[in-house]
């Protein structure tokens, strides 16, 4: 399972760790990522998703997970939650009469 935040895109990154005498050695920066069940409530169910915890505060802060998605470009968003995002959005059209 690779180490990336589903909703942000946020993976890990490259650096070093700088000794006091300057040495520099190679480390990897990883993203704090959790597994959260998310609620969407176009859908009427829940989403198990592996979220950054900056990733699930901007959901938060924009007022939920549809509203996440509706706000997000799909080139930032993986596969699955593109699908997921494809299905809120044909949820929330009305009925073609």
């Amino acid at each position: 399972m690779s180490r990336i935040c589903e909703l942000t895109g946020k993976g890990r990154q490259v650096g070093h760790n700088v000794s006091h005498a300057n040495n520099k050695t190679k480390r990897v920066f990883l993203p704090n990522l959790q597994n959260v069940t998310l609620i969407s409530d176009r859908l009427g169910r829940s989403v198990r998703l592996r979220v950054s915890t900056n990733g699930l505060r901007s959901v938060e802060h924009v007022g939920g997970l549809d509203n996440w998605l509706m706000k997000t470009k799909d080139e930032q968003l993986s596969l699955r939650v593109r699908r997921l995002k494809r299905e809120v959005v044909k949820a929330g059209e009305p009925a073609a009469a």
